[in-house]
């Protein structure tokens, strides 16, 4: 299983394009996975034959484990059976019906939702394959808050919840420890529709694990949002003077999203406290200055394709990297390492007539800027003859940031350097 992104760190398999006794050619596609952030396409790193698959479709898989083996060699191996229809005996005891490896490894490859909640009360967030593992051993969540993890921000991996049980069970009953008493868990009630005009819309894969993304950064992060008006007369003008050149010239359409961006990077590179990632108490500084932009799909979810090495590109070079991973993303066309490592996130609710909001942080960055749409206004212009009052092109920025690492006049600062740039835009720029 490929590295997705710095925070994943697992996938769901969503479909085999290969099965066992299959050729495969190198860089052909095997599988299609998922994560909260991109659906992707895994391509073969060898050509050979299809030997054996080792998870199948809707399993939750760590990254780095074993998913499929291909043989590289003359073709004379025997492919294996699957996992799903191998039968191993076990020389241990069987209790209800199934022995211990057999049941911890069902836990791992059932697809059955899991009675345990994704998030405790501690705000710690359990994948689903730890979930189904703790269903299976019957570890309320109670129990399951006292597992010591070792995963990111101290989350239980499957390692983890594996060795907690072997432990578990070595104990006699009486030294266990004792969780507090929980009331009979009730099942929610099914949502039904009294009136008939309702409709009730299960959630998408994908919606479910953005919502759980979301959660979690804001137990995750103390969000503080500050709110700046810039003039961006000058960038307008500019835009609307060269835009049908600059099209011909480059070939792309220029939007304001490139010009952001570059503001953005320059003052990163004045703040670079603000281009972080937080692990317990350690402050980790990121050198590389990688944008994220928020980019809306057809079907209304959200994805954020990164922009690598932000601060060394042109303004040409910023535009023609945001216009090709825009079309991407709306065609699907990702590839995992473009919506990874990405260091600060730019999102334009501008696009939807929005003049300002407040954003969400991108775990595990500590910051989120939103650019709000550019409207005319009357506004107060400093001449050498004194006030004036005068119809400006303004906007509004809002900057989200984590307080626990970022203070308001780090951000206020910040924030402020970013309208200057827009602001002290050259309207006699060449392209």
């Amino acid at each position: 299983m490929p590295k997705m992104g710095e925070s994943i760190m697992e996938a769901t398999i969503l479909k085999w394009n290969k099965q066992v006794g299959d050729t495969v050619e190198i860089d052909e596609t095997v599988l299609e996975i998922a994560t909260d952030k991109v659906d992707s396409e895994v391509p073969s790193p060898v050509s050979g034959k299809v030997l054996e698959i080792l998870h199948q479709e809707n399993d939750v898989v760590g990254i780095g484990q074993v998913i499929a083996v291909i043989a590289t060699g003359n073709g004379e191996e025997q492919p294996l059976p699957s996992p799903a229809v191998a039968e191993t005996p076990s020389a241990e005891q069987p209790v209800n019906g199934r022995s211990k490896p057999e049941r911890l490894e069902a836990a791992v490859h059932e697809a059955a939702p899991a009675a345990v909640q994704s998030m405790g009360e501690s705000g710690r967030f359990y994948s689903p394959l730890v979930r189904n593992i703790a269903k299976t051993e019957n570890i309320g969540m109670a129990e399951l808050e006292q597992v010591k993890g070792s995963g990111l921000h101290g989350r239980v991996t499957k390692k983890d919840i594996l060795a907690y049980v072997e432990r578990r069970e070595e104990k006699p009953a009486a030294v266990q420890p004792a969780a507090p008493a929980q009331p009979a868990a009730s099942s929610a009630p099914a949502a039904v529709s009294l009136s008939g005009n309702t409709e009730i819309v299960e959630m998408d894969r994908m919606r479910k694990l953005i919502a759980d993304h979301m959660v979690n950064s804001k137990r995750t992060s103390a969000h503080v949002t500050s709110f700046v008006e810039a003039d961006v007369t000058n960038l307008v003008n500019w835009r609307n003077r060269v835009k049908d050149e600059y099209q011909k010239r480059y070939g792309e359409k220029i939007t304001f999203t490139p010009i952001f961006v570059e503001a953005v990077a320059r003052a990163i590179r004045d703040f670079p406290m603000i281009n972080v990632s937080v692990e317990g108490t350690k402050i980790i500084v990121k050198k590389d200055v990688n944008i994220g932009m928020a980019a809306a799909l057809p079907t209304g979810n959200l994805i954020v394709p990164v922009i690598k090495g932000a601060d060394q590109l042109s303004l040409a070079g910023l535009t023609k990297v945001v216009n090709d991973l825009a079309d991407r993303a709306r065609s699907n066309k990702l590839k995992p390492e473009e919506i990874q490592d990405g260091t600060f996130t730019l999102t334009n609710v501008g696009t939807f007539g929005n003049v300002m909001g407040t954003p969400i942080i991108n775990q595990p960055q500590v910051a989120i800027l939103a650019t709000g749409a550019i409207r005319k206004k009357p506004a107060v212009v400093e001449t050498e003859y004194g006030d004036l009052i005068a119809v400006r092109q303004m906007m509004f920025l809002s900057l989200s940031y984590d307080h626990r690492v970022v203070d308001g006049f780090l951000g206020g600062s910040f924030l402020r350097r970013v309208a200057d740039y827009l602001e002290g835009f050259d309207a006699g720029r060449q392209m």
